[in-house]
């Protein structure tokens, strides 16, 4: 299977940690970035066909990140993996251009399951 190169951003370490971990197992390709200035400047850097983006992290909300990711990198696939349940926060996510909102702790799995459904979604939609 071929696997997209994945940014995960989240500001809770040991978790950005083991999810690394874990996609690596499997053969996925994954940077880190513990907030949101550093996401930005990761994705400057390297192509990254979907970021995984905690909502909640000190300094630049994810939010932020997201419109800056929708504005600057518009083929960069969003989605928002969460501890906190905020309707409007995830209601505002899907309006900037998320694909999903997530709610942590998730089978890592059904996040891999989401990743590749964006990407082909995405791929479909390519003249």
């Amino acid at each position: 299977m071929n696997y997209p190169k994945v940014l995960l951003v989240d500001d809770e370490k040991d978790f950005v940690c083991t999810l690394a971990e874990r996609m690596e197992l499997r053969d996925i390709k994954v940077d880190v970035a513990f907030n949101g200035k550093e996401a930005l400047e990761k994705i400057k850097e390297h192509e990254h066909q979907v970021v995984v983006l905690d909502l909640l992290m000190p300094g630049m909300p994810g939010l932020e990140v997201l419109r800056r990711i929708e504005k600057d990198h518009p083929n960069t696939e969003v989605i928002i993996l969460t501890g906190h349940g905020e309707q409007e926060c995830k209601e505002e996510a899907i309006r900037l251009g998320a694909s999903y909102c997530l709610l942590k702790p998730i089978n890592i799995e059904e996040l891999i399951d989401k990743m590749m459904t964006v990407l082909s979604l995405s791929e479909s939609k390519k003249p």
